[in-house]
C-alpha cells in the first residue's frame, strides 16, 4: 500500500493530535522571515522596521459557512482567503497565519489534508507562510484562521475616514456568491488594495463579507456620514438581482470612498483594475439611499447577515 494510499484510509483518530500536527508541519511551506514555525509553543518571526502590525482572525463552521460536501479545495481557499481579504481592507499585506481546526474523529484524514494542502496553496500564492495553530475534536468541523499582516502606518485604511463628498467605490461585481460558489472561488483584492494605498489613500475601506449595504453600513457608523447609491452603477453578476448584490455577501470585494478630486483621476488613468464608482457619502449620518433606475430616490434599510 502506497503512503498516499495508506492516509486516505485513515480518519484524523487513527493518527491521533500529534500524529496530525506532524503531517501538517510536514506540508506546509515558510518564508525565509520564520525562524520558528509549527512545533514549538510559539512561532518566532522577523517584522520588517518600521512597519505596523495587523491582527484579524475569522472562524469557519460547517453548516454555516461550508458543507462537507463541498470541495475541501474550495473550503480550504476560502478559509485564507478570508483573512487576507481582512488584511487587504486595512491596506496592509500578510504575512503569517496560525490555523486552529475543531473537527469530528471520524472526519476522513484525506480530507482534511486536501483542505490544509488548499490553505497552503492560497498563503503561498498571497506571500504568507502558516506558522502553528491548534486542534480540539468537536462535533462539526470548525476552522479558524488568525492572521498577522503589516502596513506602513500612513497607509493604514480604516472604516472612520469618509468624509461628506467623498465617492463610493467597489473592486468587482456582486451578488449570488453562496448560490453560484463563488464564495469558494473568490480571489482576495490584495493586489487592488496595494494599488490603491500607493497612489489614492482611500479616506475608508472594507471587504464585503456581511453584504454591501451591510458592510457600507460600518464604514457610515464609524464615519458618522450618510451615502446615496445609484442602481444603474452598482455591478452586478448576471445571476444575480439588485437585491442579492445589495444584502448577499461573501463576495469579498473591497467598498471604498475617496475624495472627489481622486475619484475623477481614478476615472481617468489608465490601470491594471477595474473599479467601479457606486455612489457618493453625504451628511446624514448612517441613513443609505438609492436612485434607482426611474431616477426615484428611495431609503434602503442598513442591514447585513447577522450570526446571532
Amino acid at each position: 500500500m502506497s503512503k498516499a494510499t495508506s492516509i486516505m484510509a485513515k480518519n484524523i483518530s487513527s493518527v491521533g493530535e500529534f500524529g496530525f500536527i506532524d503531517l501538517i508541519r510536514k506540508r506546509m511551506s515558510t518564508s525565509g522571515s520564520v525562524l520558528k514555525g509549527i512545533g514549538d509553543d510559539a512561532a518566532v518571526v522577523s517584522l520588517s522596521p518600521g512597519k505596523k502590525m495587523l491582527l484579524t482572525t475569522d472562524m469557519l463552521l460547517e453548516g454555516a459557512h461550508f458543507t462537507l460536501t463541498m470541495p475541501p479545495s474550495g473550503i480550504g481557499h476560502k478559509a485564507m482567503a478570508v483573512n487576507i481579504s481582512d488584511i487587504a481592507a486595512m491596506g496592509g499585506v500578510p504575512k503569517y497565519a496560525l490555523v486552529s481546526l475543531g473537527a469530528p474523529p471520524n472526519l476522513p484524514l484525506d480530507y482534511l489534508l486536501k483542505i490544509y494542502q488548499a490553505m497552503d496553496k492560497t498563503a503561498q500564492q498571497y506571500g504568507v507562510s502558516i506558522v502553528g495553530g491548534d486542534t480540539i475534536k468537536s462535533s462539526k468541523l470548525i476552522i479558524n484562521v488568525a492572521m498577522v499582516g503589516e502596513a506602513d502606518e500612513e497607509k493604514i485604511v480604516y472604516r472612520s475616514g469618509a468624509k461628506v463628498g467623498d465617492r463610493i467605490f467597489v473592486t468587482g461585481r456582486l451578488g449570488s456568491s453562496l448560490k453560484s460558489g463563488r464564495h469558494l472561488t473568490f480571489v482576495p483584492r490584495l493586489k487592488e488594495s496595494q494599488y490603491l494605498v500607493k497612489h489614492f489613500k482611500p479616506t475608508a475601506m472594507i471587504d464585503i463579507s456581511d453584504g454591501l449595504v451591510g458592510d457600507l453600513g460600518h464604514i457610515l457608523k464609524e464615519s458618522r456620514v450618510g451615502a446615496v447609491l445609484s442602481e444603474d452603477a452598482i455591478p452586478r453578476y448576471p445571476d444575480a438581482s439588485l437585491k442579492n448584490a445589495l444584502y448577499d455577501g461573501e463576495d469579498f470585494e473591497l467598498i471604498f470612498t475617496v475624495p472627489f478630486k481622486q475619484a475623477e483621476k481614478l476615472k481617468r488613468i489608465k490601470m491594471p483594475f477595474r473599479f467601479y464608482e457606486i455612489g457618493e457619502i453625504t451628511d446624514q449620518e448612517r441613513q443609505c439611499s438609492i436612485v434607482g433606475k426611474d431616477g426615484v430616490r428611495q431609503k434602503i434599510t442598513v442591514k447585513g447577515y447577522t450570526h446571532f
